[in-house]
């Protein structure tokens, strides 16, 4: 019963590994779920890029925000003040794991590259960052070097099963 009411005062923390590893991987799968659905139409011009990069941003917030929202209402017990925003603040690494195709898509948008195929480029960084999320998170847990690459591969797999999905459907 003691137990109980110490686990009321203390509200449930996560792990700052475990957090950097479900909001990156969640964040690299959705920025490239919706430069897939974005660029589904071949809109290439340059406003249609800043367009997709101001919806993976709106995205990626509106994802966190939800998310975080269903830990806090999801944890039992008593909430102190403030708790809502520190449960929100945890789900930081989802919204910085979006921002390099953001920035991809946005210096698409203001003439830095060509705004043509530039979702290509989205999905090799996003795979490419799938993969070392998954090997970092591996070793920080100490599993051998062929796992953890084992690891980083099905992680990638996750942005490549996102790419083969956008070729058929499109």
């Amino acid at each position: 019963m003691a137990d109980d009411t110490a686990a009321a005062r203390e509200p449930h923390r996560h792990d700052t590994r475990a957090a950097l590893l479900f909001g990156g991987v969640y964040g690299a799968v959705l920025a490239s779920s919706m430069v897939a659905a974005l660029s589904q139409h071949g809109h290439t011009s340059q406003s249609s890029r800043r367009y997709d990069a101001a919806w993976l941003l709106v995205t990626a917030f509106a994802s966190a925000l939800a998310h975080g929202y269903a830990h806090y209402i999801a944890e039992r017990g008593a909430h102190r003040r403030g708790d809502v925003l520190r449960t929100l603040a945890e789900e930081w690494p989802l919204v910085v794991a979006v921002l390099p195709t953001v920035l991809i898509l946005a210096g698409a948008g203001w003439g830095w590259w060509p705004a043509s195929g530039v979702e290509y480029a989205a999905f090799v960084l996003n795979i490419a960052l799938l993969f070392v999320l998954g090997l970092v998170t591996a070793r920080w847990s100490r599993r051998p070097w062929a796992v953890a690459v084992l690891i980083g591969a099905v992680d990638a797999l996750l942005g490549v099963i996102v790419v083969v999905a956008n070729a058929l459907i499109k």
